[in-house]
């Protein structure tokens, strides 16, 4: 529909004849002159309707208001001396307009597109305004080109991306699931990922040897301003590594993407605590040292467990798959809080953008740690039988990307870094899910919701 973007002409395209569409970005009126600003994605052109040299079309452009949608052809000149704009790439030319159609009218708008100042429920009920801002449309480009970046260092390194289920069985991980009931097996549900763990370490059984991901997750848990109920996994697997090797990866793939995103040079290798080292020196297990404006380190050796007292049993401190200190293993049943694991968590500015293990993979060792757990076997059933035909050594890493570019931008809550998000209390004020479905659903998948007391 166009010959142009509105933020790629020049003082070279003087005297051609353009094709333009986008919105408008503002309107001011000068008399027989009105001049908009009009917007799309690249960028921003100035037109001019001039009524001396075209009166319908200058009544025409007098009735226009902001992010009405036009298509518009005319003429590039050169601005006047005096009304350049150095603010804007296009700022030496403006458009005289001979043509318009306005594509669509918009309504009266509940804010001005990239006023920040607007409350943060306004803006997400109104997410498709929201995206016309020019940062939000930056921090899109911005996450695509940190996937793309990320996609192709470790397409380098010879990972294969392998896409994992999103209707899976529900196992006991850590956090709640979220249940998809069955249709065709009534009384029986699915369960949606809250990591892809099982599959990419089955993906290890099966000889891929490097597997990732860029996968979504899910997790029914509280809220808070780094957590999504759903959110996005930089997820890795590696076979016959140890755990130097997959730091050392991790630590070159960010350093690499720093380079490319930022131009920021991040220093190697990121300083290493143990759990035990972090506690005792900065009372956390998530330290913030003051390395630098992008401050990274590694925290390593967390125990396998501890007691939880309202359970009243021991749960994993990262989750029932990681692999404990050889040396360590007879103290499994005896002791295990003195347990240590061959874990590492990734830290960024005193905040948690990562965690990985060595796994278990030897089927005894795993069904002693599901017994100390008290976890039943069986809802790991299929791990165990992989991990029983020949299960190579093998660990990884997931990133929490959205954590990720929250802190390489700079914003204060992953909800910037994501299109469409939910709010604190899991809500997605656009469309106004989670809603009420009809009981014709409900009879089809074999559920009745009892009312509240």
């Amino acid at each position: 529909m166009r010959t142009h973007n509105c933020g790629e002409l020049s003082k070279d395209n003087i005297g051609k004849e353009v094709v333009l569409c986008g919105w408008v970005n503002c309107r001011r009126d000068h008399g027989g002159l009105i001049f908009i600003d009009l917007r799309d994605k690249q960028g921003i052109t100035q037109i001019v309707f001039n009524s001396k040299q075209d009166l319908s079309l200058h009544q025409l452009a007098n009735n226009l208001r902001s992010e009405d949608v036009l298509l518009l052809k005319g003429c590039v000149k050169e601005r006047p001396k005096g009304t350049l704009n150095s603010n804007i790439s296009t700022g030496e030319i403006e458009v005289k307009v001979s043509y318009l159609e306005i594509l669509n009218k918009s309504e009266p708008l509940p804010f001005e597109i990239g006023d920040e100042q607007i409350d943060e429920e306004i803006r997400l009920a109104y997410r498709y305004l929201d995206l016309r801002n020019s940062q939000m449309q930056n921090t899109l480009a911005f996450r695509h080109k940190a996937c793309l970046e990320i996609r192709n260092f470790l397409s380098q390194q010879g990972f294969t991306e392998i896409e994992t289920p999103m209707l899976t069985k529900s196992t006991p991980e850590g956090a709640r699931d979220f249940l998809v009931p069955s249709r065709l097996s009534k009384g029986k549900f699915y369960a949606l990922p809250q990591s892809p763990q099982l599959f990419k370490q089955i993906l290890m059984v099966g000889g891929v040897e490097k597997y990732f991901q860029i996968v979504r997750c899910f997790r029914d848990e509280d809220f808070r301003a780094d957590r999504q109920l759903e959110h996005t996994q930089i997820d890795l697997e590696l076979s016959f590594v140890d755990r130097a090797k997959i730091m050392k990866l991790t630590e070159r793939m960010l350093a690499d993407l720093f380079d490319k995103l930022l131009n920021v040079q991040i220093d190697l290798p990121f300083p290493v605590f143990s759990y035990a080292e972090a506690m005792e020196k900065f009372n956390s297990d998530k330290p913030k040292i003051e390395g630098e404006k992008f401050n990274f380190l590694w925290v390593v050796d967390f125990p396998l467990a501890e007691y939880n007292q309202e359970r009243k049993r021991w749960v994993a401190k990262h989750h029932p798959f990681t692999s404990p200190y050889d040396e360590d293993l007879e103290l499994l049943e005896s002791k295990p809080s003195a347990v240590r694991t061959k874990s590492y968590d990734l830290i960024l500015n005193g905040i948690e953008i990562g965690g990985g293990s060595i796994r278990i993979h030897k089927p005894d060792i795993q069904k002693r740690l599901f017994k100390l757990l008290e976890i039943e076997e069986k809802r790991f059933d299929f791990l165990l039988k992989a991990l029983s035909y020949g299960a190579p050594p093998h660990g990884g890493i997931a990133l929490g990307l959205d954590r990720l570019l929250m802190l390489m931008l700079n914003k204060k809550t992953i909800r910037e870094v994501i299109a469409f998000p939910k709010t604190q209390k899991g809500v997605c004020l656009l469309s106004g899910a989670p809603d009420e479905v009809s009981e014709e659903q409900m009879k089809e998948i074999g559920i009745k919701v009892k009312p509240e007391i």
